[in-house]
């Protein structure tokens, strides 16, 4: 029973993705539960603005290094050192390992030093108040790129190995993991305790996969040399991917800025409508997107081309497939959705400091969003596909270019928003919006959303005659 749990294999695609899928689902499950307690809780507030806030910086580190770097480099070359020598395979995960955890740890170290400076300049519309609380909320969470950067090198493994089951209860692990930092350590602690959840949830992340890589092959050894080939690869592979995640939490964070001049509340509800048009864009794109990247490659390194554009060509009609009907949903039921999730957290604890306003400005958001999640989920998979042939360039120089335009749309629109004048009486009488406060914020989803279509349009074109060249 303990074997088949943990040492369980993949045989397709379509099953690996309908694991994640699953996965997904129930982390999104979980995911609601954790933002119904989160609001619930603390309500719109600026101490709950300052824990969206705090995530930013660590967030910022996993981001470019870990998950859009890392892994996008690691699994192709994994899959070309497997096929040439097992034992070299391993001894090269080993080097890549230990020089990671060296940058990871040394990257960390320095911006917890800086982090006083990098609050007040990241986040020049706080006070005292929530400097004073975010300084140690985000020294705390650089813990968590350390672990996740170990475990996702393990899910590289897992990934190749086709172990999509373990892999797939990470999400939950962690989401669990937080929402334990909301119910028992919050009360005595407070945001710091959710603070201590994320922690707590990234390291279950990590542990659950190692007894499956361990199967896989994986011993851990300290090897250790900055100049192993492998390594000098892998970093060539990642620093273009590196700017263009960069560039995506860049933007991020200069939403967040934008939101944080808006009056207490706005972060929330940006993050709040962002966390839930984020759903179906990771229970659909990102799952196909993941299951299907190990056969990419291999298709690609074993020069099966034929193969590869049947396989690419499946998936992306199965994603659109999927998607559209769902963002239909979302777009007729915002409002209906926000109030599900806030009346979870009033269930739960008995009260909610969401109120009406907070609900009506969420819903829509969401609703612009849902027009954007058709391309935000075939991004990843497109991505993938460049990556696949080890291409990392193309996506990298489309991410910062529709990054450019997200920011510029976004200034923008959030100041057309703060005055009379036609657009902003467009935008309150669309979706009903009349005499409420904030109404700026609408204006950071708009912009997010056309980036999004343009920069799927860019992917998609040049995807395909990159694919006629190589052909």
């Amino acid at each position: 029973m303990f074997n088949r749990f943990f040492y369980s294999q993949t045989k397709t695609i379509t099953l690996a993705a309908g694991i994640l899928a699953m996965s997904y689902l129930i982390s999104a499950i979980l995911g609601l539960i954790r933002d119904g307690l989160l609001i619930s809780k603390f309500g719109a507030s600026s101490e709950l603005d300052v824990y969206f806030a705090a995530f930013r910086i660590p967030d910022f580190v996993y981001q470019i290094l870990i998950l859009g770097g890392l892994i996008v480099a690691f699994l192709p070359l994994f899959s070309e050192y497997f096929s040439r020598q097992k034992n070299e395979a391993w001894e090269m995960t080993n080097y890549v390992l230990n020089g990671f955890l060296f940058f990871l740890i040394s990257i960390s170290l320095i911006l917890f030093i800086f982090t006083p400076w990098l609050i007040k300049l990241i986040f020049p519309g706080f006070g005292p108040g929530e400097i004073k609380l975010a300084i140690p909320l985000t020294r705390l969470l650089f813990l968590s790129p350390i672990f996740f950067g170990i475990s996702n090198l393990l899910s590289g493994i897992l990934q190749y190995f086709n172990r999509f089951f373990i892999y797939s209860l990470t999400p939950i692990l962690y989401n669990l993991g937080i929402i334990f930092g909301i119910l028992f350590l919050a009360p005595k602690f407070g945001i710091f305790g959710v603070g201590m959840g994320v922690i707590f949830g990234a390291f279950l992340h990590l542990t659950i996969q190692i007894p499956s890589a361990i199967n896989c092959g994986f011993s851990y050894k300290f090897l250790f040399d900055l100049k192993y080939p492998a390594i000098k690869r892998i970093f060539q592979l990642m620093i273009p991917r590196v700017f263009g995640i960069a560039a995506q939490q860049i933007n991020l964070i200069f939403f967040t800025a934008i939101a944080s001049m808006m009056g207490i509340g706005a972060i929330t509800i940006f993050n709040f409508s962002n966390n839930l048009q984020s759903l179906p864009i990771g229970l659909i794109g990102v799952s196909f997107a993941v299951a299907i990247f190990p056969a990419l490659s291999r298709a690609w390194a074993e020069k099966k081309k034929d193969h590869f554009i049947k396989i690419f060509s499946s998936v992306f009609r199965q994603i659109l497939f999927l998607i559209i009907p769902i963002s239909l949903l979302i777009l007729i039921f915002r409002t209906e959705i926000i109030k599900i999730v806030v009346e979870i957290g009033r269930v739960i604890l008995g009260r909610s400091q969401f109120g009406q306003m907070e609900i009506n400005l969420a819903a829509t958001c969401l609703g612009i969003f849902s027009f954007s999640i058709f391309a935000q989920s075939l991004i990843p998979f497109l991505s993938r596909a460049f990556f696949s042939f080890q291409d990392t360039k193309t996506p990298t120089l489309i991410t910062i270019t529709s990054v450019a335009l997200s920011i510029t749309l976004a200034f923008s629109f959030t100041q057309l928003l703060t005055f009379p004048n036609l657009f902003h009486n467009f935008i309150e009488n669309s979706f009903g919006l009349r005499e409420v406060e904030n109404l700026a914020v609408i204006g950071l989803p708009l912009a997010f959303s056309i980036a999004a279509i343009f920069q799927f349009i860019l992917l998609y074109f040049l995807f395909r005659r990159k694919i006629k060249k190589l052909l």
